[in-house]
């Protein structure tokens, strides 16, 4: 992973969208997920452009189920905006950087 997108886990999941300073886009993906794939350099690109307004983390729903079931994931690639440690946003589906950052600026305000 990219130094600006922290890896997800079950054991660090809560911990880090609790005590994040800034909102929190989380990156539901899966290796075997094309979309997942094609969304993946844009995703990477956003936590570069907003380092510092947003925080930007990937968590893998085969390695880390428990999670995606708790927050309803039913399908990949799904984005969670988590602000204060609670979701208050969500999107479903491969976008495009330009779609995906319009999305993320009523969070980031």
């Amino acid at each position: 992973m990219a130094e600006n997108v922290v890896t997800l886990t079950t054991a660090n999941f809560d911990e880090t969208i609790r005590s994040a300073d800034t909102p929190v886009l989380v990156d539901f993906w899966a290796e075997w997920c094309g979309p997942c794939k094609q969304i993946d350099p844009i995703i990477r690109e956003i936590a570069t452009e907003k380092a510092g307004v947003l925080t930007v983390a990937k968590l893998n729903v085969d390695d880390h189920g428990d999670i995606a079931m708790r927050f309803n994931v039913m399908s990949i690639p799904t984005m969670i905006v988590f602000k204060n440690g609670e979701a208050v946003g969500r999107f479903v589906g491969a976008r495009g950087k330009t779609a995906l950052v319009s999305d993320l600026a009523q969070y980031l305000a």
